[in-house]
């Protein structure tokens, strides 16, 4: 339902209509007013917030259409039990509503016809089509947002109309309203007619894709990442667009589906999306020569398909789960995995995939990721808790904070020597389970009030100067990124950020500095020893891991990251499965330190923050790092740079010998055709000569 407000409107709103239908029976037009001002406000306003109830009730009958033609029906039910019957102001408010529901089917029409036209067979960014095709402005916003709510909610002009007619005992104001409400609504049907037709009509799909080819043809691109999936997938296409723009050679994204255009982050790559299997097919991708795959999805058939492209399945996270070795990933020519862990798996798994088609790349992503440096002299150690949600099974291995999460900050906050906690948790958590809702807001009252009781504790003096700068400057970047960020055409439908759709690439890396200095900014905006709870999309994950000194996790992909950083961590062994048989199914836990649901352990990580000596798990950090992640050096960038262009290389030596291969067998064809032709010229005594038979003539 949403918000507790969105509630009470929908209950209005469902109360507004037997309302009334009690007020048209009694016979009471301020009650019919009232009540219908009711609806027609709640409808509105749920409208507006895109409720979930608005969306249900048109598959149980109840749509919008069905709202607006109660309420009609129940004004002339008023009108008749007011004794109208008989009067013009009945037959005008039935003529009124007859015409203006005929309005609708060409309103609906236009307004449907408009969106298709509009709907590009491929819709990109980045991409210059501008120049190569005149894509005409969008018709106004007005027109078309919630153009049927619009629409229906002309009737209002005669329902008031008929409503004080009724009262006041008089036609004319009636048809005023009446009238009003039919000429607004004529008006908007011909509003639209402009833009199914003439100049205001996009190109069709034969020349937008032919734009598209011309473009692929001058900007000649040579490896492509590649992905479908749904909207809620796009994170995983996300994840690599830092990748692409650093690549050596001229990268292009692909994407099947327009929800994940929608979603996609902000990059200076080229976009491409093309919907329809048929279009891709025809799209000139000559020049590409490796294509780069985040996910095993159906639709990547119609990529691997093309023989002159290298084909690598890339993934979207390195992990002990089954989707890791997926047995797909045999149709693909290489599999690219972060470190060695990535190859065991497949060795072990045994799934097709070929020892000599694996590849290590490390992980590109988690170069954000510093390195532990011990802690500074200058300030105490902080630990992260950063537990993963319940998931949607119930498993009470899933997550730490039902069980141990109270425990470990509990025994966090009280340390002795101190340390400042950050707790930042999965933003689903308690989405599914009451029981973890609850825990953690138990833990953030905890970590709260032990904040509360450090800023009045002697020990603990805070810089207020240096906070004071530091808020200012917090507020100077946000003014300016929502400057920044209300620039961006963010209302253009999809035919204009096609045609508009080229990056700012100043305005993008002003944003990627900004966002920078934002992060810096925020730690210095409170004291280094002050317990914070974080939620939200800032500050992100990795800045949390680089102002830490440890982490406590949950089995999660969190904790195959934080790896790289090298610092102190715990896991919660929260189904307590027993230390030995926990690492040997989690290989990302085997340096970690484990805890029980008492969290009774915390004491072992503690003291390897407080004395990099004294940590027992140092090595052995170091040892899964680079199994799981590759080597430090050279740089994971460097190393899938190196992997894109050996396997570019092969690419290109394949295609060179297939057309050496075509080139000969064309010649031999030649020849033999030239062979053939001085055969049938001979004359028969040669001919029979050069058959090598002997058939008797020229014998001797």
């Amino acid at each position: 339902m949403g918000s507790a407000a969105q509630l009470a409107a929908a209950v209005l709103m469902m109360a507004g209509y037997p309302a009334l239908m009690l007020a048209a029976l009694v016979p009471s037009v301020p009650a019919f007013a009232a009540a219908a001002a009711v609806t027609y406000l709640a409808d509105h306003y749920l409208h507006r917030k895109g409720s979930y109830l608005i969306n249900r009730l048109s598959k149980v009958r109840a749509g919008l259409s069905i709202r607006f033609l109660i309420r009609q029906l129940l004004l002339v039910l008023l009108l008749a039990r007011l004794s109208l019957a008989d009067n013009l102001i009945y037959y005008g408010a039935i003529a009124c509503f007859i015409a203006f529901y005929g309005l609708q089917a060409p309103h609906g029409a236009l307004v449907q016809l408009i969106r298709n036209r509009r709907r590009m067979p491929v819709a990109t960014r980045n991409v210059d089509l501008k120049s190569r095709i005149r894509i005409p402005d969008a018709p106004p916003r007005g027109l078309l947002h919630r153009s049927a709510e619009k629409m229906l909610h002309l009737d209002l002009f005669a329902v008031a109309g008929i409503l004080l007619a009724s009262q006041v005992k008089s036609a004319l104001v009636g048809f005023v309203g009446i009238g009003i409400t039919v000429a607004l609504g004529t008006l908007y049907v011909l509003a639209l007619v402009p833009y199914v037709r003439g100049r205001k009509i996009p190109p069709n799909a034969e020349r937008v894709l032919a734009a598209v080819d011309d473009w692929l043809g001058e900007y000649k691109p040579e490896t492509v990442l590649y992905f479908s999936g749904s909207k809620d997938s796009a994170y995983q296409v996300n994840m690599w667009l830092d990748t692409m723009e650093n690549l050596d050679s001229k990268p292009l994204i692909i994407l099947r589906e327009r929800a994940i255009l929608n979603n996609l982050a902000p990059t200076t790559v080229p976009v491409v999306c093309v919907p329809g299997g048929v279009h891709l097919m025809n799209l000139d991708l000559s020049t590409v020569r490796v294509a780069l795959y985040a996910a095993n999805v159906g639709k990547n058939i119609h990529m691997l398909r093309v023989p002159t492209i290298k084909h690598v399945f890339i993934g979207h996270g390195d992990s002990d789960k089954l989707a890791s070795v997926n047995p797909y990933s045999k149709v693909y020519d290489e599999v690219w995995t972060a470190g060695r862990a990535g190859r065991d798996r497949y060795a072990i798994a045994d799934v097709g995939v070929r020892d000599d088609d694996i590849v290590e790349v490390g992980r590109p992503q988690l170069a954000p990721i510093q390195t532990w440096q011990g802690v500074p002299d200058s300030r105490i150690p902080t630990v992260l808790y950063a537990p993963t949600w319940e998931g949607w099974d119930g498993n009470p291995g899933n997550t730490s904070v039902v069980l141990a999460g109270e425990n470990i900050v509990q025994q966090l906050v009280q340390a002795d020597p101190p340390v400042r906690v950050l707790y930042k948790p999965h933003p689903f958590t308690g989405n599914v389970s009451k029981e973890a809702g609850a825990a953690h807001r138990r833990i953030v009252a905890l970590v709260q009030k032990a904040a509360a009781e450090r800023a009045i504790d002697t020990r603990f003096v805070a810089d207020t100067a240096v906070q004071a700068d530091a808020k200012a400057e917090l507020a100077r970047i946000e003014a300016r990124l929502a400057q920044l960020s209300g620039s961006g055409g963010e209302r253009r439908d999809e035919a204009e950020a096609t045609r508009d759709g080229l990056v700012d690439v100043a305005r993008h890396e002003e944003v990627a500095r900004l966002r920078a200095e934002w992060n810096d900014a925020y730690w210095r905006s409170f004291p280094a020893w002050e317990h914070r709870v974080i939620t939200g999309a800032d500050p992100r994950l990795y800045d949390c891991f680089n102002v830490s000194d440890a982490m406590v996790s949950d089995i999660s992909s969190v904790v195959s990251d934080f790896i790289a950083s090298g610092k102190p961590y715990a896991v919660t062994d929260s189904a307590e499965v027993g230390v030995e048989e926990f690492k040997r199914n989690n290989t990302a836990v085997r340096a970690a330190v484990i805890l029980s649901n008492s969290a009774a352990e915390l004491g072992e990580l503690l003291g390897a923050v407080r004395d990099r000596a004294a940590d027992p798990l140092a090595e052995d950090r170091k040892e899964l790092k680079q199994y799981l992640l590759g080597p430090d050096e050279p740089t994971s960038l460097v190393q899938f740079n190196t992997a894109v262009a050996d396997l570019a290389l092969k690419a290109e030596t394949r295609n060179v010998g297939q057309e050496s291969r075509v080139a000969a067998a064309l010649a031999d064809a030649e020849v033999d055709a030239e062979a053939d032709a001085e055969l049938a010229n001979a004359v028969p005594g040669q001919r029979a000569s050069a058959a090598g038979d002997t058939d008797g003539v020229g014998a001797g």
